[in-house]
C-alpha cells in the first residue's frame, strides 16, 4: 500500500524526459513561478490574500451601512440569519431575512432579540445606499448587497453602540493590511541598506552594525513596541497615528532582514561578479543595489511575504491595549477592544469575528510564503 501510494505521488513529479525545451529555457522567475504554482495551499492562499485586499481597497462599496452610524434600535443585535425556505415551506431563490424585535428582560435589563416573522426583506445587490467616493476619486451610492428600506442588514451583527460590525470590519481591513505592508516595505529598505553595508564592507562598521542590531533583538518587542508608541503626541490625529505606528512597526522590524541580507552578502562579496562590478570602478553602493542584492531578489520576496504577517499582529496588539490606532478610525484591533471582558462576549459572541479575520490573514501569508520558499529553492524539484 505504501509503495503504491510513494509510486502515486513520484507519478506527480516530472521526471528529466517529461521536461520540454521551455523548461531549460526559462528564466529564475518562470522557474519559480512553475514551481509555485504546484503548492496548492499556496495557491489558495494567494487568492485569499488578494480576496481580503480587494475588500480593503473598495471596503466602501462592500460595506453595507455606514461604519460609523449608530442604529440605537438595535445595538448589541445578533447577526441575521439568511434563510431559503419561509414559514410555509416555499423555496426562495434569492434568500431573505426576518426583521428583529427588541425585547427588554427586566430581570437582567438585558436586550433581547427575537425574529419578527410578519415582516421578511429579500436580500438585493447592487443596491442604492449611503453615498460615498470609490477610491476617495469616484463618487457614488451602489453597494454590493443590501435590503430593501426600511429595513437593515447585519451580516456580523453590531456592537454597543449600535454600529453595523461587517461595515466596520471592511474598513479595519483597510487600515490592518496596509499598515503590514507599508511597514514591511520601510523594514525591507532599511534592513537591505543596512544589511547591506555591513555585509560588504565588513570590518569596523560590520561590528558596530551588528552590535546595534543585538541590542535592538535583545530588547522584548511587545514592551518596545509600547514604549514608542506611547511616545507619540496625544494631539496628533488618527492620520498621523497611523504612519506613526507604521514608522515604530519598522523600526523594530528591519534587524532580522539586515542580519539575513549581511550573511548572503558576506557569501557573495567576492564571487566573479562583484569583482568584474569593481574594476569597472561601479561604486560600493551600486554594486550592492544593482548586483548584490537582485542576486537573491527571491529569498527577499520570502521575507518580505513571512514579515507581513507580523506586522499586522503587532498593530492589532497595540490597538488592543488602546496605545495603537485610536478610533474614530478603525483597525481589526480597535474593533477586539470591544471583546476585551468574559461579559461581553458571553452576551455578544460575534464580537470575536474581526479576529478571525486576522487568523485568516495570518496564516494566509504564512501558506503564501512557505510556497514562495519551496518555489525559491534552487535544490527543490
Amino acid at each position: 500500500m505504501w509503495r503504491r501510494l510513494l509510486g502515486r505521488q513520484k507519478s506527480n513529479e516530472p521526471t528529466t524526459g517529461q521536461y520540454d525545451e521551455s523548461y531549460y529555457l526559462a528564466s529564475q522567475w518562470q522557474l519559480m513561478w512553475r514551481k509555485f504554482r504546484r503548492h496548492r495551499l499556496a495557491m489558495v492562499s494567494l487568492v485569499v490574500i488578494l480576496f481580503l485586499y480587494s475588500l480593503a481597497l473598495f471596503a466602501e462599496f462592500y460595506s453595507i451601512n455606514d461604519h460609523h452610524r449608530r442604529h440605537v434600535k438595535y445595538a448589541k443585535a445578533p447577526p441575521h440569519t439568511l434563510y431559503f425556505v419561509d414559514e410555509d415551506g416555499k423555496f426562495h431563490l434569492v434568500p431573505f431575512i426576518y426583521d428583529l424585535k427588541q425585547e427588554l428582560d427586566l430581570d437582567t435589563l438585558q436586550r433581547n432579540y427575537t425574529e419578527d416573522r410578519s415582516k421578511r426583506f429579500h436580500l438585493r445587490f447592487f443596491v442604492e445606499g449611503e453615498p460615498y467616493k470609490l477610491l476617495g476619486l469616484l463618487e457614488s451610492n451602489i453597494h454590493l448587497v443590501g435590503v430593501d428600506q426600511p429595513a437593515v442588514f447585519f451580516p456580523f451583527g453590531t456592537d454597543d453602540l449600535g454600529r453595523d460590525l461587517f461595515s466596520r470590519t471592511m474598513y479595519a481591513a483597510r487600515i490592518s493590511l496596509s499598515i503590514g505592508v507599508f511597514g514591511v516595505v520601510i523594514s525591507f529598505v532599511l534592513g537591505c541598506l543596512i544589511g547591506g553595508i555591513s555585509g560588504y564592507f565588513g570590518g569596523t562598521v560590520d561590528l558596530i552594525i551588528q552590535r546595534v542590531i543585538e541590542f535592538i533583538i535583545s530588547i522584548p518587542h511587545i514592551p518596545l513596541w509600547i514604549a514608542l508608541a506611547a511616545a507619540l503626541p496625544a494631539e496628533w490625529s488618527s492620520t498621523q497615528v497611523y504612519f506613526g505606528i507604521t514608522i515604530v512597526l519598522a523600526t523594530v522590524g528591519w534587524t532580522t532582514l539586515a542580519r539575513a541580507v549581511r550573511g548572503k552578502l558576506l557569501e557573495l562579496r567576492e564571487a566573479d561578479f562583484v569583482m568584474a562590478a569593481r574594476i569597472s570602478n561601479m561604486g560600493d553602493f551600486d554594486i550592492i543595489v544593482k548586483h548584490l542584492l537582485p542576486s537573491f531578489a527571491s529569498f527577499l520576496i520570502v521575507v518580505l511575504s513571512l514579515s507581513v504577517p507580523g506586522m499586522i499582529l503587532a498593530e492589532t496588539a497595540l490597538s488592543f491595549l488602546r496605545i495603537g490606532i485610536q478610533p474614530p478610525a478603525v483597525s481589526w484591533g480597535v474593533l477586539l477592544q470591544d471583546a476585551q471582558n468574559i461579559r461581553s462576549l458571553s452576551q455578544s459572541p460575534w464580537l470575536l469575528i474581526p479576529g478571525l479575520f486576522v487568523i485568516v490573514t495570518v496564516l494566509a501569508f504564512n501558506f503564501l510564503g512557505d510556497g514562495l520558499r519551496d518555489a525559491a529553492d534552487p535544490y527543490k524539484q
